[in-house]
């Protein structure tokens, strides 16, 4: 669904509709009381009949008001200005979109009172921010006719017209990386295979990143039996994917984020249960997230050296799958016993991680990863699990994830949780029972990061099939781009 974004300097429009924001209490200031008046109270007494006071949320409309040319005026409660966060901004772009339903053009009135400290031109691109993710739809494979709707027009009226599009530049570039991200989740497998996804993140080289596209050759090469074995009972190819945007001087260590990309997953030998297995397209949500981050750096130039690594397989079953029992050698040289073919997320990750912190030694990595259902029992699908051997990582990562509205939850690891990943056959096995199934992946995932500050972050939960919004509309949300963008922009650059 297409949508046009611009600024404009607050003040009447003088057609199409316009949506007024009123704080708790409902007083009418502004352009809100302008409009009142030269509606002779009407609006007064629409909010007095609707007990309506500015509660969060709420919102009333007039509808071809007499004595203007407007076509609806809408009035939305946001509560209690000091209150307010960069996410409700967001938000109220989200809900100002869904007054577009049917088209046309809508003006967002930001009074200067509800800067709050964030300043009008971040509140301004961040309305945009929302308003362009609540349109998102993916619907590509309708081949229907679709009624024809008129073109969509969001206005948004600010006194701080010039920063908020300075601003918008570098939002906008964020919302193409989380637009990306929802895109490949979105996609159905028999369209994404990991060659596909591998030429999707080709793509970015025409914002000037380096992409390097390494053969299963190249891979059985360097001794990536561990990734290898997922793959090798897929008629597809594995790859991985070496992404590099170069933004400060050569000197400067770069950061690394790294993503599980596991196109689809049956399970393997171990298959998964027929009921809800379609949703396994989505299980490279963490290869999507890095592609959409390395996409939003790159166009908005960010000012620092940025390492994205993404190991792309499908694992399914067949005649050259890999079994239970078989006995994996990574490329660290540490053995695996695969006790359960679908535990393979961490299989394709230990290579990818191992690979990345030796060829590039970075400042930290970061990994993410659709990769146990077990971390949806413990936290939902509101925060994702967070696993680190660095403190300071892990309060960047909770602070930003508070202020963007991607949260995270730190989980336990421990030498408990390390020893139930022994076993007599091999240097470890890839499962570690029935208990504490996030933290133990966690455990194994860490034996292949050496000293190397390091977060896994766990999204089986907030990245596909996670609560709709008024800024995700999507089965696939796109999260980890936002959050990690922040966290680039907020201490990395």
């Amino acid at each position: 669904m297409s949508l046009t974004l611009s600024f404009s300097s607050l003040a009447l429009p003088k057609s199409g509709s316009v949506l007024l924001l009123v704080s708790q209490g409902g007083k009418l200031t502004g352009l809100a009381g302008q409009i009142d008046k030269q509606l002779k109270g009407a609006v007064t007494r629409a909010m007095k009949v609707q007990s309506f006071k500015g509660a969060k949320g709420k919102d009333l409309t007039l509808l071809a008001p007499a004595g203007t040319d407007l076509k609806k005026v809408i009035i939305l409660g946001i509560g209690k200005v000091a209150d307010l966060t960069e996410t409700d901004f967001e938000t109220l772009g989200g809900k100002a979109a869904g007054y577009l339903s049917d088209g046309g053009a809508l003006t967002l009135c930001l009074e200067q009172e509800l800067e709050n400290g964030i300043g009008g031109g971040e509140i301004a691109a961040r309305v945009a921010l929302g308003a362009r993710l609540g349109m998102y739809r993916f619907d590509k494979y309708k081949t229907k006719k679709k009624e024809k709707i008129p073109a969509r027009k969001l206005v948004i009226a600010t006194k701080s017209t010039a920063r908020a599009k300075v601003q918008w530049a570098e939002f906008s570039a964020l919302s193409d990386g989380i637009i990306l991200a929802r895109d490949l989740v979105n996609e159905p497998a028999n369209v994404l295979s990991p060659p596909e996804f591998a030429s999707r993140a080709r793509a970015l080289t025409k914002l000037g990143v380096k992409v390097e596209v390494l053969s299963e050759a190249q891979m059985k090469k360097l001794g990536m039996g561990s990734l290898l074995g997922v793959g090798q009972g897929s008629a597809f190819p594995s790859q991985l994917v070496v992404m590099q945007w170069n933004g400060a001087a050569k000197s400067k260590q770069p950061v690394a984020f790294v993503g599980k990309g596991v196109c689809f997953d049956t399970g393997g030998i171990s298959i998964k249960p027929a009921g809800g297995m379609e949703d396994m397209k989505g299980d490279m949500g963490g290869a999507a997230a890095v592609t959409g981050l390395m996409h939003s750096l790159a166009k908005r130039k960010a000012k620092v050296n940025v390492i994205g690594v993404i190991g792309l397989v499908e694992n399914m079953p067949s005649s050259t799958a890999q079994r239970p029992g078989d006995i994996v050698t990574s490329m660290s040289g540490q053995t695996i016993e695969v006790l359960n073919t679908d535990a393979e997320g961490r299989l394709v990750l230990a290579d990818a991680l191992w690979y990345t912190q030796n060829r590039f030694k970075p400042k930290f990595m970061i990994d993410l990863a659709t990769l146990t259902g077990a971390i949806m029992v413990a936290l939902g699908q509101d925060y994702a699990g967070m696993f680190s051997n660095n403190d300071k990582l892990c309060d960047q990562l909770d602070a930003i994830g508070k202020r963007e509205g991607e949260q995270v939850w730190r989980m336990p690891m421990s030498s408990n949780f390390d020893k139930m990943i022994d076993t007599p056959n091999a240097d470890m096995k890839n499962i570690g029972g029935r208990y504490a199934g996030s933290s133990t992946a966690a455990q194994f995932l860490q034996r292949f990061v050496n000293n190397v500050p390091w977060v896994h972050l766990d999204i089986a939960g907030t990245a596909m099939g996670s609560p709709k919004s008024a800024t995700s509309q999507s089965w696939a949300s796109g999260y980890g781009v936002k959050l990690l963008d922040r966290l680039v922009r907020s201490h990395y650059e």
